[in-house]
């Protein structure tokens, strides 16, 4: 049984996005990119977000999502901001009927690295290891197709395979 998993990066200018196919153990590459944000105000942004990361769903009919939790940094007006695009990075897979995951930077970076403070340059090369031959959008697809193989791996993806293949049987 194989399960198509939408990861999430959450971004208000760019919006990384990646789809895998989980069937048991093993993960394959479908696709990956980046929503850039369009329009002069914050509202307008986030609407082609969410116009943009529907385009996504729609397209590649993922069956779960996964979105990176936002961290709190000193700049609060920044995070606020960063909050409202990762309410649209919620709001699109659900309004599809998906479950949605959350994960921490940190438990992505461990697990698709194999340590919590792993910097950008090692989550791309270790996503490229676990997904060769995938051309890659950037850092910000990459984060997204990293939060898609954590899901992957905490039972996001494998637990509804097995729920589904116990469903059938």
């Amino acid at each position: 049984m194989k399960i198509r998993v939408l990861g999430i990066d959450p971004g208000l200018r760019n919006m990384g996005w990646g789809i895998i196919d989980v069937s048991g153990p093993r993960i394959s590459h479908v696709a990956n990119g980046v929503v850039h944000s369009e329009g002069d105000d914050l509202a307008q942004r986030l609407l082609s977000l969410h116009v943009g990361l529907t385009a996504v769903v729609t397209q590649y009919q993922p069956q779960t999502a996964a979105v990176e939790q936002t961290f709190v940094n000193k700049d609060g007006a920044g995070t606020l901001k960063l909050g409202q695009a990762r309410g649209i990075a919620m709001l699109v897979p659900a309004q599809a009927g998906l479950p949605v995951g959350e994960y921490a930077p940190n438990k992505v970076k461990k697990t698709v690295v194999g340590v919590g403070h792993a910097d950008k340059g090692q989550v791309l090369h270790m996503v490229k290891l676990q997904l060769p031959g995938a051309l890659i959008g950037g850092p910000d697809a990459a984060d997204a197709l990293a939060i898609a193989i954590c899901h992957a791996h905490h039972g996001g993806a494998s637990g509804l395979a097995t729920a589904l293949e116990k469903a059938i049987a």
